[in-house]
């Protein structure tokens, strides 16, 4: 075989062997099944009021905005060979302080300020804790964010006297329901966010110590890596990361739902993280698959509404999108396709195997 064609073929098997080049096809093909039912669905208008663009292309990635917040914060612990449970009860925690705050101000952008940095500083907190819980108590991940999943939520109800609270600030609204270039601010914010996190694991060693820990604690215990850290690091921007998702979801509607804002959003990170291609025994990470999981994720929402799915069915609806995709991720299920249907793919080892 020439050279070219062997180039050719290891880039080619590369390519079927990425997550993320799944998680994009799953995306497209929602948006096909869509367009199916209605030509017009990815039709994108101007407002000729505001300039703004409206279509529900932008309600996608408006309603990805809080889902990528906690999948990357998810991504960097399941990187470290743990898990995070609480994030949906400190998204609730984060929409309880700023709303309760902005309930009795006067409406300024100082108050909105305020609220943002009380409700930032509070899921920090609670972030901390669960990797203090983790890292130095020594806890299961699983049972500690368990623990704060269900603390988290008394923590809120505390907060709010167990009901609803809703306020009016208009630059606090802002944050979700306005507009710069056209976009939604909620998603610019969201990508701006998620490029910085990026740049500080991915530029840095963080990223690699975090991986490490994952791969292997003894080992990186060996090497001098300071392994309760690295978990609180990991643990506490989980956190921050979820009080910024609660405040996009709380923003968006001026209210916090004690029993509904965040409500099981941590199972949706969790999908888009694995759907991203992060293992959940650890180590290797990436921050773009979990983005494009989030899209996936928020894809198929708007998808079972746009089909009229019902309530009841929605759930069992995800599984099957979700399950399909993960078959696609199987190594196995991938080199029986290419041995079906494509056996110029196969690698030599392969080709003997078969």
């Amino acid at each position: 075989m020439k050279p070219a064609n062997l180039g050719l073929r290891a880039r080619a098997v590369v390519l079927l062997r990425s997550p993320i080049l799944w998680g994009v096809v799953a995306t497209i093909l929602l948006l096909a099944i869509n367009v199916a039912k209605d030509p017009t669905y990815l039709a994108i208008t101007v407002n000729p009021q505001n300039g703004n663009l409206v279509g529900n292309l932008v309600d996608i990635i408006r309603a990805a905005a809080p889902i990528l917040m906690i999948a990357v914060g998810m991504c960097l612990v399941i990187a470290t060979g743990g898990i995070d449970l609480s994030v949906g009860s400190i998204m609730c925690v984060a929409g309880a302080v700023s709303m309760e705050f902005l309930k009795n101000a006067s409406g300024t952008l100082g108050d909105a300020l305020i609220a943002i940095v009380l409700a930032l500083a509070l899921s920090l907190a609670l972030g901390a804790i669960n990797g203090i819980m983790v890292a130095v108590v020594g806890l299961q991940p699983f049972i500690s964010t368990l623990v704060m999943m269900l603390a988290g939520r008394g923590v809120a109800k505390v907060i709010t006297s167990g009901q609803n609270t809703s306020a009016n600030n208009d630059s606090f609204s802002w944050i979700a329901n306005g507009f710069l270039v056209g976009l939604p601010v909620v998603f610019l914010l969201a990508i701006v966010i998620t490029i910085i996190v990026g740049f500080v694991v991915r530029r840095s060693a963080l990223g690699l110590m975090i991986e490490a820990i994952g791969i292997d604690p003894k080992a990186s215990r060996l090497a001098g890596l300071n392994r309760k850290a690295l978990l609180l690091t990991a643990y506490s921007a989980s956190g921050l990361l979820a009080g910024i998702a609660g405040i996009f979801a709380t923003a968006s509607v001026m209210t916090v739902d004690i029993s509904r804002t965040g409500y099981q959003l941590e199972l949706d990170a969790i999908l888009a993280v694995v759907i991203g291609g992060t293992s959940l025994a650890g180590g290797k990470f990436s921050l773009t698959g979990a983005a494009v999981g989030a899209l996936l994720i928020s894809t198929l929402d708007k998808t079972v509404v746009f089909l009229g799915v019902s309530s009841s069915s929605t759930p069992a609806f995800k599984a099957i999108v979700i399950i399909v995709l993960c078959l696609l991720q199987s190594q196995r299920i991938r080199d029986l396709f290419r041995q079906r249907r494509f056996p110029a793919l196969l690698t030599p080892k392969e080709a003997i195997s078969s």
